[in-house]
């Protein structure tokens, strides 16, 4: 029985582009020997299936890429654009894989968020114990552009780490991500929560770091995280991430309380 219910099917191309780079970096791409890639809930169009495997081919080029729908109509719109290295299939939270294979990797964005926060716990169980070893599971949230995302890692021990991706050029203040908070996190952005403490500061360090605009967004932003860092956040990752737009924290330091 196919586990789920029915998203919107909002997709476009590159939306998921911040978050197939993150992706493109991970060991859990790294973590066996033939990878195969799970895009769950990949919409009304194939695009974001298609445009993961093209990226993930250049570091993994023996990847394969399953886009799951749990919509007949979508999987049958989307078989006509299926190659040797892209599949299109029914499925869920169950995640069927051909053959039972377990995946290094399964994708799940913007997919969670139409669901309760009290359900959020069980789904992501349910998609680990699909994962091979050093596996991961990524649900997060973006904006229809892909200039606004965040996600978070979980492992076959459960949530591990937490990121927000942004375009800094014309950002006015990191927190915009507070609309895009996965569905674990976004009614939690409430003073007492540890994600509203963390998005406090990260605006107060921007505002910190207004005069080196002049040399441009990516000098800024790294700035206020590495003055986060020096003020004891518990950042992860270095200046290559961070000159992307992105910020990467241990799930425990953002987790609800």
């Amino acid at each position: 029985m196919v586990e789920g219910r029915v998203t919107r099917g909002t997709t476009g191309t590159n939306r998921l582009r911040r978050v197939d780079r993150y992706l493109a970096a991970s060991p859990a791409l790294r973590a066996v020997a033939s990878p195969l890639v799970v895009d769950l809930g990949f919409g009304a169009r194939p695009w974001t299936a298609l445009e993961l495997a093209d990226r993930l081919a250049r570091v993994r080029p023996d990847v394969r890429v399953l886009g799951l729908e749990i919509d007949p109509a979508r999987v049958a719109a989307a078989l006509p654009s299926a190659t040797d290295r892209v599949a299109f299939a029914l499925g869920g939270f169950e995640v069927p894989t051909p053959g039972g294979e377990r995946p290094a990797i399964i994708r799940a964005m913007n997919v969670l968020r139409q669901y309760e926060e009290s359900e959020v716990p069980a789904a992501w169980d349910r998609m680990r114990e699909r994962l091979a070893p050093g596996g991961l599971v990524l649900d997060g949230t973006c904006d229809e552009i892909g200039r606004i995302a965040s996600w978070v890692d979980v492992e076959a021990g459960g949530p591990r780490r937490f990121t927000i991706a942004l375009r800094l050029q014309g950002l006015a203040a990191p927190s915009v991500v507070a609309e895009r908070l996965p569905k674990a996190l976004i009614h939690r952005n409430v003073p007492g929560e540890r994600i509203h403490d963390l998005l406090r500061a990260l605006d107060e360090a921007w505002a910190r770091t207004s005069p080196l605009s002049v040399y441009g967004p990516v000098q800024r932003f790294v700035a206020a995280v590495e003055s986060l860092r020096a003020a004891g956040r518990p950042i992860e990752g270095g200046p290559k991430r961070w000159r992307l737009g992105e910020l990467t924290v241990p799930w425990s330091s953002v987790a609800p309380g």
